[in-house]
């Protein structure tokens, strides 16, 4: 019996808890660390609130805007902290370190979109005395999950002169909401015969903002026009300036702690700013790194990383070649280097076991909740397509940094082969030539309006990346 034992602790993986591996004093840190996560849960529900609280926690920090350090024609030395907006949706923090840029970067690069809801270029009209929001949903959800809920609007409008109009509507107690209706069980004999993707479709997911009408009955959409009445005047503008807008609506509800024991986390847009999130803590405690560390944060990685704010443009290269300029080298040449020497961490979430789908998961190949950071090696579907499939060296490598620093982690897939599957950025980064592997948090209920984390799980993601910028 001692011999199985002492064979079993040797050779067969560790099949227990975060809870029951740390001591008291970090189950502690656990708690305190996932206060700061919720915070930023619920007040960065948009790429554009994502970008602005990273920038103003980096500048709190010591880090200049790369623009300041260009015109200042600062040369970046060893201990230096830049920070890249890129259109203020997505945005780059570097700290630079002791070897040559040339020689890689340790990178860490998340995405700040999540699931939502957008308005159309030309959204309110009036229909059957209300008025609604004609929307186009965004990133992949599951339409019956977004109605009958409260929902808030956030977003920006640019007027006719330029002026920049920031909205949020639904966040404050004191704040009306938005909703979507449904239709109630008493005449919904046909649509519960549907299949699940078609109970709500998505023109039916337009969003009712009133129904009081303007009081000369002589004008037509009365509704629809007392509306924009008082869009003009509470924020200056007019139905035109709705169509250079990017106006999101997302769930008001705000995170709470899940659980009779508080160990875990329920809140919109977990997927992916929980990776946002410890990826800032983690880089904003780099000091004077051995390798120079970035944190990336994208945009339209839900939609397949595109525009010039998704990681398939060139906003991680140019940056990479100012850097390179800054400290004192220049050429293609050195930006080619430097990216194809790096180690990069794709930072996003993985699924969770849940007992209530069985059916969908390789019980023995995937993640749980509360068993701390994920390693991903391959995503994809239908045999691995749109997969990055990290290199066996770079997986044991990153087992190796995390083993040796205290990080509680496990493997898995993305569900059952052939289930379904999904991608992350991975494989547009590997394309520089870099080492790269998926390492994030597992959730339930991913891109619902309401998904759970583990909070043990949050806190292992953050030591994860900051053992990552220390040692990779």
């Amino acid at each position: 019996m001692e011999e199985s034992k002492k064979l079993k602790d040797e050779l067969m993986l560790k099949d227990s808890t975060v809870w029951e591996r740390v001591d008291e004093a970090e189950k502690e840190q656990i708690y305190d660390y996932c206060e700061g996560y919720k915070y930023f849960l619920n007040n960065c529900k948009t790429e554009r609130e994502s970008t602005q609280f990273i920038i103003s926690q980096a500048i709190k920090n010591g880090f200049i805007s790369l623009d300041e350090a260009i015109d200042r024609n600062l040369r970046l030395i060893p201990g230096s902290k830049v920070y890249v907006n890129n259109k203020d949706k997505s945005v780059i923090l570097a700290v630079i370190g002791n070897t040559l840029i040339e020689k890689g970067m340790n990178i860490v690069a998340a995405h700040i979109d999540a699931p939502r809801i957008d308005l159309k270029p030309t959204p309110v009209y009036e229909e059957g005395g209300l008025a609604l929001f004609n929307t186009h949903y965004y990133g992949g959800i599951k339409k019956y999950q977004w109605v009958a809920i409260p929902l808030a609007m956030h977003g920006v409008v640019i007027k006719n002169d330029g002026q920049k109009v920031n909205i949020s509507i639904g966040e404050n107690e004191n704040d009306p909401v938005l909703y979507i209706s449904d239709l109630l069980p008493h005449l919904s004999k046909d649509q519960m015969e549907k299949k699940a993707a078609e109970v709500i479709t998505g023109e039916g997911l337009d969003v009712l903002v009133g129904s009081i009408p303007y009081p000369d009955k002589e004008t037509e959409q009365r509704v629809k026009l007392n509306i924009l009445k008082m869009l003009k005047e509470k924020y200056g503008i007019m139905e035109e300036d709705l169509i250079s807008a990017e106006i999101e609506i997302v769930p008001a509800l705000k995170v709470r702690d899940i659980g009779l024991d508080r160990s875990m986390i329920g809140g919109y847009g977990q997927d992916d700013r929980v990776s946002a999130y410890t990826a800032l803590t983690a880089i904003l405690s780099v000091e004077n790194p051995m390798h120079t560390c970035l944190a990336v944060f994208a945009d339209k990685e839900e939609v397949g990383s595109m525009g010039n704010t998704g990681l398939q443009s060139h906003f991680m290269e140019n940056t990479v070649a100012e850097l390179l300029v800054l400290t004192g080298n220049t050429g293609e040449i050195y930006v080619r280097r430097a990216l194809a020497n790096s180690k990069l961490l794709s930072a996003d979430v993985n699924v969770a076991y849940d007992p209530l789908y069985a059916d969908a998961y390789d019980k023995t190949n995937t993640p749980f909740l509360g068993k701390g950071v994920v390693l991903t090696k391959y995503t994809g579907s239908r045999g691995k397509s749109g997969s990055n499939d990290a290199n066996a060296e770079f997986v044991g490598a990153i087992r190796a940094i995390f083993n040796s620093s205290g990080v509680v982690w496990q493997a898995g897939e993305l569900g059952k082969v052939d289930v379904g599957g999904g991608g992350t950025i991975a494989q547009f980064v590997a394309s520089y030539g870099m080492e790269v592997v998926d390492c994030g948090v597992a959730l339930l209920s991913m891109h619902s309006p309401y998904e759970l984390s583990s909070k043990a799980d949050v806190y292992m993601a953050h030591k994860a990346y900051s053992a990552f910028y220390h040692n990779a």
